[in-house]
Order: structure tokens, then C-alpha cells, then sequence
């Protein structure tokens, strides 16, 4: 989401890295670079007017001019106010006798009711037992689409069709969540395309009924300025308590998640990172601010391999690895396992200075080249998967056409295959050290 501000940012480090030492005039230059960077990714001007006076504040002081490297603690200092300036961490409040309410709200086409089934997903997980209610009775097909996708992800949904009042729905799914003993109830309300008195009217009825614990805001991170005139008006009339930001993996600018927290101060809680249901990160103002400035984010990276992949599996195939004896059958399984990770895109923006190093190679290119070797490595048979040397140039045309690729991709991915093999057999020398040193990372 923050590709072009991260690009723009960088440019301006880069140039204060260059400096033994910073005057005044050089901050105040390079903080004119990233005001300018913050209002074209879309940040409320006063917002970036308080910010750049923040960091100035701190900049022309001591800890930079004394520093051995002035560059890097003005890096720092941008780093730390911009955590400030995204808030606290926020967790879900659900404290309080079951069921809890947790009431979603926000403008048709945010992704409320796919955001509503994530978050199931989530409460699911962390031992909740959660019930899906679809009180918007106003939006074609949204009550089916509700219903698919609680079968989709194994969650009850409460529906009464499009005839019931919306305020009704959410009362009688509460009653049904207390006699059957679920703990979290979700309710999904309708959109409008526009902010208007009778909507507003309609959720402050619901609210009224359900005592909610949460009320959520669901917004579109591509909505830009808008997104935050939009919050403002939902707090005022219904007090809200979080913000769920849902697009982050599009090519929005970005100003909205850094505008809506300090405009409401209400806390972002969510972060929507793709289609699938378990697309929904936790919010940490720490990691999205490294990410903003390009600096990588390993913790949530971790986070995401933990809960994709399996340890023993993982652990069994880095040995095979360093003993360089693993095969093609063998790839094709971890790359399945890296694709449950996400975009290779994301993955990269998430370790510091590859994402960088990457830059050029278009996000698509490096997606479309790994769907490539899966189909290679899918055209092959078994036979061929674990002996690629039996690959000889009729088997190899058999397996471009089977794949739709080329002869020179198939040798092209042969050759690389060999080549890791290689290197990774070298690694593994040397009286097991290799494998002393994996024991360690996977302990």
C-alpha cells in the first residue's frame, strides 16, 4: 500500500546518509521532501504539519547533532514519531459477560462482510465461539453472501432475509446467541454509498438494542481524504471504537490509515491484507511505520510462517536440503507452502532492504514466474520429479508443452535447480556445522 511514500522517504534518507553532518538548513530540507511525500500519499494536512514540527523539534537538537551518524538518528526519530502518530496497539475489547457484541459498520464497498467473516475466523482461532448475523437487509445478495461464506470458514450465521428490520435481526440473533451459548456475535450491518441521517438513524437503533462492545468501523484504505471525513461522521454519531482498515494489500496511497487514527483517536485495530479469510492482520504501529519506511517487517513475516507451515515438516525438509539429496517433489511442496504466505510481493516488502534490492522486478513478473515452475514441475511424472536427470530434451518438450512454457524456461529452472543443490550441499559441509546451525533456528 505505502510503495510510493516508502519510495519517496527513501530518497530522502538516502541523501541525509550521505552527510557527515547535519545543519539545520539540511533537516529542514529534507523535511520539506517528507512533508511533500506525506500529503501525496493522501495524509491530512494538519497532520503532516504537526508531525514535520515533531520531528523538527527533536532533529535540530542534540541527540542528531552530536550523533557519530546524524542520518540514521534522524531515520529514528521519523521512525518513532510516526509510531506515535499511529497510535497504541488495540486488541479487541471482549471483556464483560458472553455474548459479546461486536457491531461492524461503514459505506458499501469496504468489505464489511467479508471482514465480518475474517474476524470469525480470528475469534475462532483464540477459542471464541462466534455467530454471524447479516443485518444488511439492503444490499443485493448480501445476506447470501454472508451465508456462503460461514460455510465457507465452518461459522453459524444468523439470517431472517431482506424483510425483517435490521434492528430486529440483531435483537433476535442476540437472544439465539444466549440460548445456544456463543460467546462473540458478529453482526454484519448495511453500507450506503454515501453518509446519510435515515443509515446513521438505523445503527444508532441497533446499537441501542445490542449494547455492542465493539463497534467497528470497516474502511476502504484506497478511499483516500474521504475515508476520513467518513470516520469522523461515524464516530460522532455512534462512538466508535475501533477501525478496521480493509485493501492494505492494494496500491492505495496510504494517508487514510495514518489520517483516520489521529483524526478520531480511535485506535486501528485490523488490517485487511488480501481476499482469503485469514487475510486479517493485527494492528502494531511499530511494524506498519518500519514498513512505511522501508525497513522491513520480520516479526509479522515469522508470524505468518508459523501459522502456515508446519515445524516437523519444515524442519525435516531443511535437512534434506543441507544434505543437498531433496528434489523436485520436494520444491514443489515448499513453494505450495510459501503460496499460503501470501503474495511473494508482500513477503518481500517484509524483509529489510529486499524489497529494495527487488525493485524493478515487477510484483506480477515474480508471481507469474513461481505459477511457472509449479506448472513445469505439475507436467512432470513422478519419476522425473525425484531423478531430474532422466530429463532428456523429449522429456523436457513433452513438459513445456504440458505446461505451456518453453523448452529454455524448462532448462532454465533445471539449471537452477542444480545449482542450489550444489551450493546448498557446500553449506551443509564442513563436520555437520550446517546442521548444528539448523538445529538451532528451529529449536
Amino acid at each position: 500500500m505505502f510503495e510510493s511514500l516508502t519510495e519517496k522517504l527513501q530518497e530522502v534518507f538516502d541523501k541525509l546518509g550521505k552527510r557527515g553532518k547535519l545543519s539545520e538548513a539540511d533537516v529542514d530540507a529534507a523535511l520539506r521532501e517528507v512533508r511533500l511525500a506525506l500529503l501525496e500519499a493522501d495524509v491530512n494536512y494538519k497532520l503532516v504539519k504537526d508531525f514535520t514540527k515533531r520531528v523538527k523539534a527533536r532533529a535540530v537538537g542534540h541527540e542528531v547533532m552530536r550523533s557519530l551518524t546524524p542520518g540514521q538518528q534522524v531515520i529514528k526519530i521519523v521512525h518513532e514519531e510516526l509510531v506515535v502518530t499511529l497510535g497504541e496497539p488495540a486488541r479487541l475489547d471482549l471483556s464483560g459477560p458472553s455474548p459479546r457484541v461486536v457491531m461492524l459498520v461503514g459505506l458499501q464497498g469496504s468489505g464489511k462482510t467479508t471482514t465480518a467473516a475474517k474476524l470469525a475466523v480470528k475469534l475462532r482461532k483464540s477459542g471464541q465461539r462466534p455467530l454471524l448475523v447479516a443485518a444488511d437487509t439492503y444490499r443485493p445478495a448480501a445476506v447470501t453472501q454472508l451465508e456462503v461464506l460461514g460455510r465457507q470458514v465452518d461459522v453459524p450465521v444468523h439470517s431472517e432475509g431482506t424483510k425483517t428490520s435490521p434492528p430486529k435481526i440483531c435483537a433476535n440473533a442476540l437472544k439465539r446467541a444466549r440460548e445456544s451459548a456463543y460467546t462473540v456475535v458478529l453482526m454484519d450491518t448495511a453500507g450506503r454509498l454515501h453518509v446519510d441521517d435515515d443509515m446513521m438513524h438505523e445503527l444508532e437503533e441497533i446499537k441501542a438494542r445490542t449494547s455492542p462492545r465493539e463497534v467497528l468501523l470497516v474502511a476502504d484504505a484506497m478511499t483516500g481524504q474521504d475515508a476520513v471525513r467518513v470516520a469522523s461522521e461515524f464516530h460522532e454519531r455512534l462512538g466508535l471504537t475501533g477501525l478496521i482498515l480493509t485493501k492494505v494489500d492494494g496500491d492505495a496511497r496510504g494517508g487514510a490509515a495514518i489520517s483516520m487514527r489521529s483524526v478520531t483517536g480511535v485506535p486501528i485495530k485490523y488490517l485487511g491484507v488480501g481476499e482469503k479469510t485469514d487475510a486479517l492482520e493485527d494492528f502494531y504501529p511499530d511494524r506498519l511505520a518500519s514498513r512505511i519506511l522501508g525497513m522491513g517487517d520480520v516479526l509479522t513475516l515469522i508470524e505468518k510462517a508459523q501459522g502456515a507451515m508446519d515445524q516437523e515438516q519444515a524442519l525435516g525438509m531443511a535437512q534434506k536440503l543441507i544434505k543437498g539429496d531433496f528434489d523436485l517433489e520436494d520444491f514443489l511442496q515448499q513453494l505450495q507452502q510459501i503460496k499460503k504466505l501470501g503474495p511473494l510481493s508482500q513477503l518481500l516488502d517484509m524483509i529489510p532492504g529486499l524489497s529494495q534490492a527487488a525493485k524493478g522486478v515487477a510484483p506480477e513478473v515474480t508471481d507469474n514466474q513461481m505459477k511457472n515452475i509449479e506448472a513445469i514441475i505439475n507436467s512432470m511424472t513422478l519419476q522425473e520429479r525425484r531423478n531430474p536427470r532422466i530429463i532428456n530434451a523429449g522429456r523436457k518438450r513433452r513438459v513445456a508443452r504440458g505446461s505451456g512454457t518453453t523448452v529454455q524456461e524448462v532448462n532454465a529452472l533445471l539449471a537452477q535447480f542444480r545449482q542450489t543443490q550444489r551450493l546448498m550441499k557446500r553449506l551443509g559441509g564442513g563436520k555437520g556445522k550446517g546442521m548444528g546451525l539448523l538445529s538451532q533456528l528451529f529449536k
